[in-house]
């Protein structure tokens, strides 16, 4: 192993492959990356390839994020506390809940500081288009996010201009949240797509800070991890808020009941009932192969049966088409 470079990623050398894409009999391609597997409490069951240098976990920080806002005090449940965590499709129901979180504490739209875009889920894109609408800050899939956080501003009395730069109150909260659930303190920190930060952490201690964020009760003594247990069973509860209709988020949420996020750039990380906890990078960043690996690894590890994940596999995107029939798929392929 190269070892830990805080200017950038694990290194091809030190990845294995996760995945293949097998057209027609042939392996057309395959997905190089790293991955950890974490108990409840911590202990490494399993690693492939260099888990110890620092990745941009990308919306996986969601969880964290939402975390550090419901400890400032906004009491976000059910549906607000997913669309918090959510990288969202950008449907009318997911616009009403940003909306909501924002009208509730007056603020307004325009305080929104995630890009303008047009809905992922095409129906609603279509709809939206055939009425003449334009792109909107609400349909960027991370507008929950920065509504939640707007929302803490407001009720913490800090600025709500220049919430996303890294000094302001609200992410040095988060930051320090990110520190205590990982147990590691960022080897870098970045600028989001949506313009909020974004810090550098090891697969591993991604792994242990959502499986103590997956493992948190709503009875705990401890307020800030009663908070995450709000959110897991939000994320739990609330599937279709996580993602949208047909996204391999919500459907393994709603399918298999676990906490689950993905991020750009091919991370992922899963944690299944009893708190097993796998963390991924697809080197490539392409997230197509990053959800079969994450499945097989937990039923690897005890935590999903094998029957459970052959069942949602043919709803996941990973049959591979010629001439409009199957011809292959994208499976994974680690050792």
């Amino acid at each position: 192993m190269s070892g830990t470079n805080a200017t950038g990623t694990i290194a091809v050398a030190d990845a294995v492959e996760l995945a293949v894409i097998e057209r027609s009999g042939f392996v057309e391609s395959r997905h190089a990356g790293s991955a950890v597997v974490l108990t409840g409490e911590g202990e490494v069951l399993r690693s492939l390839g260099d888990v110890a240098s620092p990745i941009f976990p990308r919306s996986c920080m969601k969880p964290f994020q939402a975390v550090a806002v419901m400890a400032s005090g906004v009491a976000l449940r059910g549906e607000d506390a997913a669309i918090a965590t959510a990288s969202h499709s950008g449907t009318a129901r997911h616009a009403t809940l940003v909306r909501g979180l924002l009208s509730r504490a007056g603020i307004p739209e325009s305080a929104l500081a995630c890009p303008s875009a047009w809905p992922d889920d095409r129906p609603t894109r279509d709809a939206l288009v055939r009425q003449g609408a334009q792109d909107d800050r609400v349909y960027m899939n991370c507008s929950g996010k920065h509504a939640a956080m707007l929302v803490a501003c407001k009720q913490n009395g800090w600025p709500l201009e220049g919430y996303l730069d890294p000094g302001h109150p609200l992410q040095r909260r988060i930051l320090d949240v990110v520190e205590r659930f990982t147990g590691e303190r960022p080897s870098a920190t970045g600028v989001d797509g949506c313009g909020a930060p974004v810090h550098a952490l090891s697969l591993t201690a991604l792994a242990r800070g959502i499986a103590r964020i997956a493992t948190s009760r709503s009875n705990s003594p401890f307020a800030i991890y009663r908070e995450a247990g709000f959110l897991g069973e939000a994320i739990r509860e609330n599937g279709w808020v996580i993602a949208g209709p047909g996204q391999p988020d919500t459907i393994v949420i709603e399918r298999l009941g676990l906490f689950v996020k993905s991020g750009a750039e091919g991370v992922v990380v899963a944690s299944a009932d009893n708190g097993t906890t796998v963390a991924l990078k697809i080197l490539d960043g392409n997230l197509r192969a990053g959800m079969v690996v994450a499945l097989n690894l937990l039923s690897d590890a005890g935590a999903l049966s094998r029957g459970d994940v052959e069942l949602v596999l043919p709803d996941l995107g990973l049959t591979v088409v010629g001439g409009r029939r199957p011809v292959g798929e994208i499976r994974a392929s680690y050792r």
